[in-house]
């Protein structure tokens, strides 16, 4: 036996465990701008800016804000297929609540920090009738946004480098754009809750705090259910979720706690397990990534699939907002969608006692509520 397969084995045995058959669908990023346009990639690939390069280049090179048209075909894709209780598969639609302003931004001398609602970048985009589709989503009950942050991006530490005349943040700035492998820096913009330095803590705080509220004010709910982006956070943020109804947490098995400084900690996480705050971790343990892929993603998840079952765990997928977009580039969208289509309807022909969940529902059922 390989020795990767004994450890998704391992990492498949701790934690809570039944025997329903549960596929989750957890999908990062939505309501982020990332990549404004094809024109702005193009510009700023011919300005030298790496943007190809790393996890990143297949995000900036179809990754947008969603389209009406991009979540309807998302959604026939959805309903097409039935569970065990007549439910079609579901995306926990793990969302920012907004994006830098970015004429604000410039007009203070990048001075001051300044930020939208997606909804009004929705709007800048020409992103039309988009949100009403959100809605339509949610109360279909087969797209249910959680929290991701209030925006995909390290405020603290992307107006440090503006402040400081950074070329490559500010030729990034002129296009709207701040998701790009830094030739310097000790952090990625993109990771808005690592911490260049210990006392920017308060200010992620403050965020996290912003962001939960507004996430209200656009959904008219609170969120349940919070997946910091990339990764990286520090353990203070979460009792300040807590307060702000967040009951469960989104975290690598082991979690890389940042302390600043390029100080950190490793946490061992498991699905179900409590923090002092009550709140219950929630871990992946599959992946289907279509776009940009070189590997066979259906065959690849089903096979992961069927090893949390083996471990009667639920199959907690891990697919971002990347996937599903046509904004750049339409057959990126339309090859993924055809792969989510065939990987749906061998779900439900392979076990036909599956039970499609979100995020939330998950942690109220590991909670017995």
């Amino acid at each position: 036996m390989a020795v990767s397969t004994i450890i998704k084995n391992l990492s498949n045995i701790p934690g809570w465990s039944g025997k329903r058959k549960i596929v989750i669908f957890e999908s990062d990023d939505w309501g982020s701008v990332r990549m404004p346009s094809a024109e702005a990639y193009q510009s700023l690939k011919a300005a030298g800016l790496n943007i190809e390069e790393g996890a990143g280049g297949r995000y900036n090179k179809y990754d947008t804000l969603a389209s009406a048209e991009d979540l309807s075909m998302l959604y026939e894709v959805l309903t097409s297929v039935k569970d065990k209780n007549n439910s079609g598969a579901k995306i926990t639609a793990v969302s920012l609540t907004s994006n830098p302003d970015f004429e604000k931004i410039k007009a203070s001398g990048y001075k001051e920090y300044f930020y939208e609602p997606f909804t009004t970048t929705l709007e800048k985009y020409n992103k039309h009738g988009a949100f009403k589709l959100w809605q339509e989503g949610y109360n279909a009950g087969i797209f249910v946004p959680e929290f991701h942050g209030r925006e995909h991006l390290n405020v603290a530490a992307w107006l440090r480098a503006l402040q400081q005349d950074d070329k490559e943040a500010l030729l990034a700035f002129d296009q709207g754009v701040w998701g790009y492998k830094r030739k310097h820096g000790k952090i990625g913009f993109q990771a808005a809750f690592d911490l260049e330095f210990a006392n920017d803590i308060e200010l992620q705080k403050s965020i996290v705090s912003d962001g939960l509220d507004q996430f209200e004010k656009i959904h008219g709910r609170r969120a349940s259910f919070f997946v910091p982006p990339n990764g990286p956070f520090n353990n203070a943020l979460e009792p300040v979720a807590a307060s702000k109804g967040i009951q469960f947490m989104s975290t690598s098995k082991i979690q890389k706690e940042v302390l600043g400084e390029g100080k950190t900690r490793k946490n061992f996480r498991y699905l179900g397990k409590k923090n002092k705050y009550g709140q219950i971790y929630i871990t992946r343990n599959a992946f289907f990534e279509p776009s940009g892929s070189r590997k066979n993603e259906i065959d690849t998840c089903l096979a992961e699939i069927e090893l949390a079952f083996k471990w009667k765990k639920p199959a907690i997928i891990s697919s971002h907002r990347v996937n599903f977009i046509g904004g750049l580039d339409t057959a990126n969208r339309d090859n993924s969608l055809k792969q989510l289509k065939q990987l749906l309807d061998n779900i439900v022909k392979k076990w036909p006692d599956v039970e499609f969940m979100t995020s939330t529902e998950l942690g109220l059922t590991i909670s017995g509520k």
